[in-house]
């Protein structure tokens, strides 16, 4: 039953959001003012008939009321069936599944890059001894503080002018999905998020690796690599995983002007062109996905951060074994 129940919370909150998304981006949309049908017809300027413009409006139901228009528009949200791209006349569907992909990959090597500075600079700062070591690791708070604020624009602009302008050590741009192209874009990307976790994994290292359980693996002979990598890493890593789903849901959405800068293929992208040719199915659709991926990977780090903590698979256990109507403490 906590299962099922863990279950339904998630699937309450998937229908929260797809709610929410085609509510909002619906009459956003329409506030910005202009007419759908001017999309579906090639845009302004296009010098459709009356007639060809009275057919597209009949088609789609744009001549409908508003409330009407949103019932419909919610109801395909809702049941999945996107429709077709006012701009593009392809199904939904298909073209965020063209782009899928390439965002996934950018986010998920974002989010190990993050991993990766944050772990090197957690346990460098632990482990840091005598003034000039200190003094290292008061610059890098500072420089965690930094990363964490800076804006992804200004901080892929800084990569491409250094890296690959002035260095030339990777290209500015990343249209195909080699690990070389896509090592700027995901960089520019980690560094705000690895500020982050860096500042979180940093915290709990110095607070486990001062805990009794530490205290007692060295009084048992445990060296102090082995005190760090096997026990205290385990309990500093439980806030960043739970901190993990957030941030990849944050990379999915710094993608929107990652990709762009760099210009790359992907979701964002997609979404900044539907959002200029004012495509409602398709800007509903790209925010839905980014917005439902979100549940997805905080439901993920939710499972992962059980598995980590043996307390919390304790406490399940003994829930799942326990007597109907008991309470367990």
């Amino acid at each position: 039953m906590s299962v099922l129940r863990w279950l339904l919370g998630r699937l309450a909150a998937a229908a929260l959001v797809a709610w929410v998304v085609a509510t909002v981006v619906f009459f956003a949309l329409r506030a910005a003012g202009g007419d759908p049908s001017e999309a579906i017809l090639g845009g302004p300027g296009s010098q459709a008939s009356e007639e060809a413009v009275a057919q597209v409006r009949a088609e789609y139901a744009l001549d409908q009321p508003l409330l009407v228009q949103y019932l419909l528009q919610l109801a395909r949200t809702v049941t999945f069936r996107l429709g077709d791209s006012y701009a593009r006349r392809r199904p939904v569907s298909e073209l965020i599944g063209d782009q899928l992909g390439g965002t996934l990959a950018l986010a998920a090597l974002g989010l190990l890059l993050a991993w990766v500075i944050a772990l090197v600079v957690a346990t460098a700062a632990v482990r840091a001894r005598g003034p000039v070591a200190r003094r290292a690791v008061g610059v890098l708070r500072g420089a965690e503080v930094v990363a964490s604020v800076t804006p992804h624009f200004w901080l892929g602009a800084m990569l491409i002018a250094v890296v690959a302008g002035g260095l030339g050590w990777l290209p500015a741009t990343s249209s195909d999905s080699s690990l070389r192209s896509l090592l700027l874009p995901a960089l520019t990307l980690a560094v705000p998020v690895a500020g982050f976790l860096g500042q979180v994994m940093r915290d709990g290292l110095e607070e486990a690796h001062t805990a009794p359980f530490a205290t007692t693996a060295r009084t048992r002979g445990a060296g102090e690599g082995s005190v760090l990598w096997r026990h205290s890493l385990r309990h500093a890593a439980l806030p960043a995983i739970a901190l993990s789903g957030w941030a990849f849901g944050s990379l999915l959405s710094g993608a929107v002007v990652v990709e762009t800068l760099f210009g790359r293929p992907g979701l964002g992208r997609l979404l900044i062109d539907a959002t200029h040719s004012r495509d409602v199915p398709l800007v509903i659709g790209v925010v839905l996905v980014i917005a439902l991926g979100y549940v997805v990977v905080m439901s993920v780090a939710d499972v992962l951060e059980r598995l980590v903590d043996p307390r919390l698979r304790g406490r399940l256990e003994a829930v799942r074994t326990a007597p109907h109507g008991e309470v367990v403490s």
